[in-house]
């Protein structure tokens, strides 16, 4: 069965597709004209519904922090654009990411990238840290920088559900299905071929797949230094916990280990060593013995009253992984002249979904980015090997 021409085919439907979607249909582009391809209809196991939510300005990368200050503008207006009802429950207490005497350096030379770039950010010394936050060891620490404001976490789903809903209503078609192929001539994708048999013909494609993404960019014959990496999140209850650590910000370790409050409880996790990733596959199975000696010894030296803890839950979700450099990959492939990557954000993607979506709609629609120039996460840098580094990845 072949449809009617679709303007666009968003292959995904996770907070990065439907943020694609909304801002094509606000850039003008009938909702009608607008097909996202999704596979999980319950969207229970995209990296979107796995994430823990994060939003921070603290990157060392500017197109980075500009992303993130999109998100945020749109969570302090969400009412304006979405409706009164409109929430996705923003806790707006700050990331705490904290720095030895060998990462000093590297930690105060981004704090100044993010204060040039509005942020509001301040760095503090170890004394200062004891002072302001009495729950946390100081040892081994030279300093920690603190987003005082507009830094925080929030619900994915409903950011998520915020996309869709608006994009659904404006007339964009949701398909639950699978896409298997590509037919790709006269250096475009013509049409997208699904597993039921429909094939859509399209006057553009847009990568959202998220963990899939490398695989989907296969179909068309583009190699894509994506995959899946599995991550665990572990939900622990600590009864000894004071007032003032509940009220902690998102503490990032210089041992990788970050922890954050979850209402009464407090959620917490750590990216694995390169040769130590564990498959990325079964989303059910936690290792459990990975918290027990990996995650709990360094969360109890930097947080005490942690030494007395309980894993009360935990699950497990996939980062994009950009294997080249962990950052985006944003724009069009420079020879599939309609084919737009959307991917690779390497478990920021929560985060830099609306500026995402947003730059990626006015490449199609104006052939040019209209509002935040995202050119250094082109694909161009993928086909020459030529890392961009974020070097304040959690």
């Amino acid at each position: 069965m072949v449809d009617k021409q679709k303007d666009v085919v968003i292959v995904g439907g996770a907070v990065v597709g439907c943020a694609t979607a909304y801002y094509l249909v606000q850039s003008g582009v009938p909702g009608e004209r607008i097909a996202v391809v999704e596979r999980d209809p319950s969207f229970a196991t995209c990296s979107t519904a796995r994430s823990a939510g994060g939003l921070r300005q603290q990157f060392s990368t500017p197109e980075n922090i500009a992303m993130s200050q999109v998100t945020l503008d749109l969570i302090r207006n969400l009412k304006e654009r979405f409706g009164p009802d409109a929430d996705v429950g923003f806790r707006e207490q700050g990331y705490l990411i904290l720095a030895s005497d060998s990462g000093s350096s590297i930690l105060k030379s981004n704090v100044e990238t993010q204060r040039e770039r509005g942020a509001d950010i301040v760095l503090l010394s170890a004394e200062e840290l004891a002072a302001r936050f009495p729950w946390l060891a100081i040892d081994g620490l030279a300093c920690g920088s603190f987003g005082q404001s507009g830094e925080g976490w929030l619900d994915p789903v409903s950011l998520t559900d915020l996309f869709r809903r608006a994009a659904r209503a404006a007339g964009v078609e949701y398909i639950h299905d699978t896409v298997t192929a590509m037919e790709v001539s006269d250096n475009a994708v013509q049409c997208v071929v699904l597993a039921s048999g429909r094939r859509i013909t399209c006057g553009a494609v847009v990568n959202a797949a998220g963990p899939s993404a490398g695989m989907v960019a296969a179909l068309a014959g583009i190699q894509l230094p994506v995959e899946a990496r599995k991550r665990y999140i572990y939900v622990l209850d600590c009864r000894e916990a004071t007032q003032e650590l509940r009220r902690a910000p998102l503490t990032a370790d210089p041992t990788g280990v970050w922890f954050r409050p979850e209402g009464q409880l407090f959620i917490c996790g750590l990216s694995p060593e390169e040769e130590n990733e564990p498959p990325a596959e079964d989303l059910d199975y936690i290792d459990h013995a990975f918290f027990e000696e990996e995650i709990w010894p360094k969360l109890a030296a930097r947080v005490p009253v942690f030494e007395s803890v309980k894993v009360v839950n935990a699950w497990a979700g996939f980062y994009d992984y950009n294997t080249l450099d962990q950052n985006a990959v944003i724009g069009p492939h420079p020879e599939v002249r309609n084919f737009y990557f959307a991917n690779g954000f390497s478990g920021h993607g929560l985060q830099q979904a609306a500026a995402a979506g947003r730059a990626v709609s006015e490449l199609i629609v104006h052939g040019a980015f209209q509002t935040l120039d995202l050119t250094r996460f082109g694909y161009a840098r993928i086909a020459e090997g030529r890392p961009l580094r974020e070097l304040n990845v959690i």
